[in-house]
């Protein structure tokens, strides 16, 4: 049987080409909804589910870090962000030339915080938290320090540990 007979048999003996199950135009639109909502729900309480529920994080176990930078390149007045395990932390050569570091979290909403060689501190962008060279909150709204590292110079390395 060709395909002209086949379209011909269906016009002419009214027969249906396709017998599938029966679906009625309601029941298949009330599925198409059903579907739809359903995929809608997910892909929004999927994302918001992950916002409120975070995944864990390991906090890093390193307890010391050996910087890249060559203690000679840390200018007076200046500051350096590293990485120290999974956070952020600050390398500062005080005026003086002593070398500080601190993590880099601020204490206040944990946004990153910077050297300011024109302030002579340490200051957060984010809501306008200062603190000093040796970490203590000085103006803004940070409720408490910055956590103090160690810093070692070895040769032509620095080497930061975390405060026992």
């Amino acid at each position: 049987m060709t395909a002209n007979n086949r379209a011909s048999n269906s016009k002419d003996d009214g027969k249906k080409l396709f017998d599938g199950p029966n679906v009625s135009r309601r029941e298949l639109l009330n599925w198409f909804l059903g579907t739809s909502v359903g995929a809608f729900l997910v892909s929004t309480l999927y994302p918001v589910t992950r916002y409120l529920i975070p995944p864990r994080v390991e906090e890093s176990t390193a307890r010391t870090v050996t910087l890249s930078v060559k203690p000679d390149d840390v200018k007076a007045n200046s500051g350096q962000i590293f990485k120290f395990g999974s956070q952020p932390g600050i390398l500062i050569r005080t005026p003086g030339g002593e070398l500080r570091a601190f993590t880099a979290i601020c204490t206040h909403l944990a946004c990153t915080v910077q050297y300011r060689p024109d302030f002579g501190h340490i200051w957060c962008a984010c809501h306008n938290g200062h603190f000093d060279l040796n970490g203590k909150n000085i103006a803004g709204p940070p409720p408490r320090p910055l956590d103090p590292y160690t810093v070692n110079v070895r040769g032509d390395q620095i080497v930061v540990s975390k405060v026992a």
